[in-house]
C-alpha cells in the first residue's frame, strides 16, 4: 500500500472533513459578556471624521481604519503590542476575527504604519470621546482629578547617551583652540578671519569657500593615499572642514537639548532618568519619558507625555490641558512648587497636595534641628525670626528669581544680627563654601507667598475629606499605573520620538478605560467615584 507524504504545502489534503454549520456567525463562539462585545458597542458610537481625513482620497483601504483602530485598542486590552503578534492575533483570534468583520487580517506593516503615521494628528480627539462617552453615561464625576506620573523606558539604547556638560565643555575647548588657530591659518594665504564671541559654522563655510578658491585659482589638485604628499593650502581646507563638521555637530546636539541636559541618540525626544524598574540596581540612568495621568471616577480622563524629569514642571500643561472642569485637584508631593499652588489659586481650584517635608517633619531628628526655620520662633510685629539662642534674625533684602516658565518669585533673605560667640555655629551653619565657618552668618530664604500656600495646603489634606481624597489618590492613579505596568505588562514604548510615544500610550490609556469600564459593569459597580473606607 502506497504511503501519501506529509511534506506538501497544502495541508488540506490530509485534513478531517467537517460538516458545514449554517449559519456561520464567530459571534457565537464569543460569550455575551466579553470585553471585545463592550469594546466594539464603545466603537461603533465614535465619530472617525478626522481618522478619515488622515487618509488620501487617491487609492484603496484594503482593512477599514476604524477596525484597524479597534484591534490596536483590544491588542493594548489583552497586552499584545507588538504589530507581528497583532497580524498573528488577527488570523488566529476569534475576538480579534469578530472586530474585523469579515475583512482580510491586515499586514504587520499596515497595522505598524497605521499607529506611528495615521493615528498621530487624531489620536486625542478619539480619546477625548471615549471620555466624553464615560461621562454622559454617568461614569465620570468631573470633581475630583487625582494625578501622578512614573517613568517609563522609551525605545533606545541604554548608552547611547549624551550630556550636555560634556558637549559645552568640548565645544568651549574646540572654540578656544580654532580661535588661536584660523585667523594664523587665514593669514598665512592672504586671507582674512574676523573672530567673534563665538565661531559660527557660517563663518567656517565662508574661510572654506574662499581658501578653495585660491585652490582654483592656483589649480592644485588634492591627493589622497600612502605615499602623496598635502598641499599646505589642501592641509587647511581639511583643518577648516573637520572644524565644520565638528561645529554642525555640536549644534545640532544644542538643538536637541533644549532645556534638558541629556539626550539619546536613538530617540533625541527621550531624557535619560533614573528609573525605580534597574535591570542593574546600582541606579542607572535609563533613556525615558515621564508619563502623567489624572484619573476620576477610576477612570483614565487625561494623559499627557514630558521630558521632563520632575512631576512638578508637568502640573500646568497638564492642567491647562485637561484638568479645566476640576474644583479638587489631588496630587503627591512631586507636584508640589509655589508656581503650581499659584496656577491653581488663580482658576479657582483647591489642592490638595502633600508638602514635601510633611512625613519628614513628623520625625524628631526635624524638631530637634535647630538650623531649620520652623524651628524658629517668629515674630509678625517685626518680621524677624528668634534662632536658638536668642539673637534675632531680620530682613536683610528681598531677592527676585524667574522659573523656565517665567513665574516670577519674590524670596525674602533674613539674615542673623551677629553669630558671633555662638556654640551652635556649625550645627546651625550648614551651608558648604569657600568662606570659613567663622566669617558666615545664618541667612534664612524664605517665600512668604509658596508658606502660605504651604500650610493651606497642609490643613486641606488633614480634613477629613483631604484624608478621603488622598487615600483614593494612592488607590485609583497608583492603582492605575500598577495595572498598565503589572496586569497589561507595558513597562517600555515601542514607538521613537515623542508625538508617537503619545499616540502609542494614549492608546493604552483607552484601552485601560475600556477594561476597567467592563470589570465595573460585571462587579454591578458602575456609578461609584470614590472609595469610602468601611468601618471597623
Amino acid at each position: 500500500m502506497m504511503k501519501h507524504t506529509i511534506i506538501q504545502p497544502d495541508y488540506t489534503a490530509f485534513g478531517s472533513v467537517y460538516q458545514l454549520a449554517i449559519p456561520m456567525d464567530i459571534g457565537e463562539m464569543i460569550p455575551s459578556d466579553d470585553s471585545v462585545r463592550l469594546l466594539d458597542a464603545i466603537m461603533e458610537r465614535m465619530d472617525y471624521s478626522e481618522l478619515y481625513r488622515a487618509y488620501s482620497r487617491m487609492g484603496r483601504t484594503e482593512t477599514s481604519p476604524k477596525n484597524l483602530f479597534k484591534i490596536l485598542v483590544y491588542g493594548n486590552m489583552s497586552g499584545v503590542y507588538s504589530s507581528r503578534k497583532l497580524e498573528s492575533s488577527c488570523r488566529r483570534d476569534v475576538n480579534f476575527m469578530y472586530l474585523l468583520g469579515r475583512e482580510p487580517a491586515p499586514d504587520h506593516s499596515t497595522i505598524a504604519r497605521f499607529r506611528s503615521e495615521r493615528l498621530c494628528g487624531v489620536i486625542e480627539d478619539l480619546f477625548r470621546q471615549v471620555v466624553e462617552l464615560l461621562t454622559e453615561n454617568g461614569e465620570i464625576s468631573c470633581e475630583n482629578l487625582f494625578l501622578d506620573g512614573t517613568k517609563l523606558e522609551a525605545s533606545a539604547g541604554r548608552y547611547t547617551f549624551v550630556w550636555k556638560g560634556s558637549v559645552y565643555k568640548n565645544e568651549a575647548k574646540m572654540q578656544e583652540k580654532m580661535k588661536s588657530e584660523l585667523p594664523k591659518l587665514a593669514k598665512e594665504f592672504g586671507q582674512r578671519f574676523w573672530v567673534g564671541e563665538k565661531i559660527r559654522a557660517k563663518d567656517l563655510k565662508k574661510l572654506r569657500k574662499r581658501l578653495k578658491t585660491l585652490q582654483k585659482q592656483q589649480g592644485i589638485e588634492f591627493v589622497y593615499g600612502s605615499g602623496k604628499r598635502k598641499t599646505k593650502l589642501q592641509k587647511a581646507i581639511e583643518a577648516v572642514e573637520a572644524y565644520l563638521t565638528k561645529q554642525k555637530k555640536y549644534d545640532d546636539y544644542n538643538h536637541s537639548f533644549g532645556e534638558r541636559n541629556s539626550f539619546s541618540t536613538t530617540d533625541r525626544d527621550a531624557t535619560f532618568m533614573r528609573m525605580k524598574e534597574d535591570h542593574m540596581r546600582n541606579g542607572q540612568l535609563k533613556p525615558a519619558y515621564n508619563a502623567v495621568i489624572g484619573v476620576d471616577s477610576e477612570y483614565i480622563v487625561g494623559a499627557m507625555i514630558s521630558q521632563e524629569r520632575s512631576d512638578s514642571k508637568t502640573l500646568i500643561p497638564f492642567m491647562e490641558k485637561y484638568g479645566q472642569c476640576y474644583m479638587k485637584i489631588t496630587g503627591d508631593a512631586g507636584f508640589e512648587s509655589e508656581e503650581n499652588y499659584t496656577h491653581l489659586e488663580e482658576n479657582g481650584q483647591l489642592a490638595f497636595i502633600k508638602p514635601s517635608n510633611y512625613d519628614q517633619s513628623k520625625t524628631r531628628k526635624y524638631k530637634n534641628d535647630i538650623s531649620r526655620r520652623e524651628n524658629m520662633v517668629y515674630d509678625d510685629k517685626t518680621d524677624s525670626y528668634l534662632c536658638h539662642i536668642g539673637r534675632r534674625l531680620n530682613v536683610a533684602y528681598e531677592r527676585k528669581t524667574k522659573s523656565k516658565a517665567g513665574y516670577r518669585i519674590l524670596t525674602t533673605v533674613y539674615e542673623c544680627e551677629s553669630c558671633e560667640g555662638c556654640p551652635h555655629k556649625e550645627k546651625c551653619i550648614k551651608s558648604s563654601g569657600k568662606q570659613p565657618i567663622e566669617e558666615r552668618v545664618k541667612r534664612l530664604y524664605v517665600s512668604k507667598t509658596f508658606l502660605r500656600q504651604r500650610v493651606e495646603a497642609e490643613a486641606r489634606i488633614t480634613s477629613e475629606v483631604g484624608v478621603l481624597l488622598r487615600m483614593n489618590r494612592s488607590i485609583q492613579v497608583e492603582g492605575a499605573f500598577g495595572v498598565l505596568k503589572e496586569d497589561m505588562d507595558f513597562r517600555q514604548f515601542l514607538l521613537r520620538g515623542q508625538v508617537k510615544v503619545e499616540t502609542e500610550f494614549l492608546i493604552l490609556c483607552m484601552a485601560y478605560n475600556v477594561n476597567k469600564l467592563h470589570r465595573k459593569i460585571q462587579n454591578v459597580r458602575c456609578g461609584t467615584y470614590l472609595h469610602i473606607p468601611k468601618a471597623a
